[in-house]
């Protein structure tokens, strides 16, 4: 016990007491505050810190952090949690992430903390291609993720059809990773920014407009007709053959896989002129025909059939024509004493027939009688038959 003397010479023992009684006032104090100070690992969609609390609950820590959160927010262990010293609170903030998978642009709401989170939510393959790394964080807004899942697809090119597996986001880039170049002219059967679709096919036409051709097609000839005056009327005469000419034509070829496509015409140049064909038209008229004289160049005997200078018509129709009256030789000459179809037609021979071949021999031999009576034998080149 320690002593103390008043001023009057006595002890005092009431204010010792009471200096005791703050002091253990103070200790209890210094116990309950180091009793409720937590050390609490707060983890906010991958960024961790250690706070200090005095908060009991979850609630109270991520408040006394100032982590405002919303309805969508995920908080673990829940909010209305007890908290311990060494106690981990994890909070994955709900973000809006626009996204393109496959193509499509669409907007969704995740808590996923990063990338590799946001792609496991959405159950696609994990060989798809993504346009971040799996690591990076999201932010709560303007993240934005490219995904693409893998595809089978056929690629036909240089003849060859392949079957592959790709990743690649748009046509350009699955001909890219293939080592498929594509020429200023090559067709492909896909835009190079569509977006690539399972079971796609993607075709490769080559293209190659360096090719050349050479046509020649023929030039039909004129026919001149000239009036003369050595033939008779309804007589004509080839005096020059016509020859065709040659028209050349040069075109620009489109092949396409080594098939023509198309062709253009660049150039049009007549490389043979074409012989115009002479014919000569009579315009001499035809004497009147006289009654025959017999002479001895000119026997009036009658064959069986009782006609007129038979017997001569059949010596020179077996010279002419080997005494077949219906021939027709090919040579423009018909029948057994040969006319041409103009000289028969001249002479009357339409009346019977188109030609002599297709007369009787009577026929034949009375249009004969009508020429010799105007011309003589001069018309014939066996004359010497008779």
């Amino acid at each position: 016990m320690i002593k103390f003397f008043t001023t009057d010479g006595k002890f005092s023992f009431l204010k010792v007491g009471t200096q005791l009684l703050v002091v253990a006032a103070l200790v209890v104090g210094v116990v309950a505050f180091v009793g409720n100070n937590k050390t609490v690992t707060l983890n906010v969609d991958g960024k961790v810190s250690s706070i200090q609390t005095f908060g009991g609950t979850v609630d109270q820590v991520v408040k006394a952090a100032k982590v405002e959160l919303k309805d969508a927010d995920r908080v673990s262990p829940a909010l209305d949690s007890k908290v311990e010293n060494g106690s981990v609170v994890n909070v994955n903030l709900a973000k809006a992430v626009s996204i393109e998978l496959d193509g499509a642009r669409k907007t969704v709401n995740t808590t996923a903390p990063d990338v590799a989170g946001l792609v496991s939510e959405l159950g696609v393959a994990s060989s798809s291609e993504v346009s971040q790394p799996k690591e990076a964080s999201l932010q709560v807004t303007g993240s934005f993720v490219s995904i693409s899942t893998p595809k089978t697809i056929s690629l036909v090119a240089d003849g060859k059809d392949t079957s592959t597996t790709t990743t690649a986001p748009d046509v350009a880039t699955v001909l890219k990773d293939a080592g498929i170049a594509v020429g200023a002219n090559d067709r492909v059967s896909q835009p190079g920014n569509a977006p690539v679709i399972q079971d796609m096919v993607i075709k490769v036409s080559r293209v190659d407009t360096s090719k050349t051709a050479q046509a020649t097609e023929e030039v039909p000839f004129e026919s001149v007709k000239t009036d003369s005056a050595d033939l008779f009327k309804g007589e004509e005469k080839v005096t020059q053959k016509g020859v065709p000419g040659a028209l050349t034509k040069n075109f620009k070829l489109v092949m396409v896989d080594g098939r023509e496509a198309s062709r253009t015409l660049v150039s049009s140049d007549v490389t043979t002129k074409p012989v115009t064909e002479q014919v000569s038209v009579g315009t001499k008229a035809r004497p009147v025909a006289t009654p025959a004289k017999a002479t001895a160049a000119a026997p009036t005997s009658s064959g069986p059939t009782g006609a007129p200078n038979e017997a001569m018509w059949d010596r020179i129709a077996q010279c002419e024509s080997g005494g077949n009256w219906s021939i027709n030789s090919g040579n423009g000459y018909y029948g057994g004493l040969q006319f041409s179809g103009p000289t028969w037609l001249a002479n009357g021979g339409g009346a019977y027939a188109a030609n002599a071949s297709l007369a009787t021999k009577a026929q034949q031999i009375e249009i004969a009688n009508r020429l010799y009576a105007k011309n003589g034998l001069s018309d014939w080149g066996c004359a010497h038959a008779a």
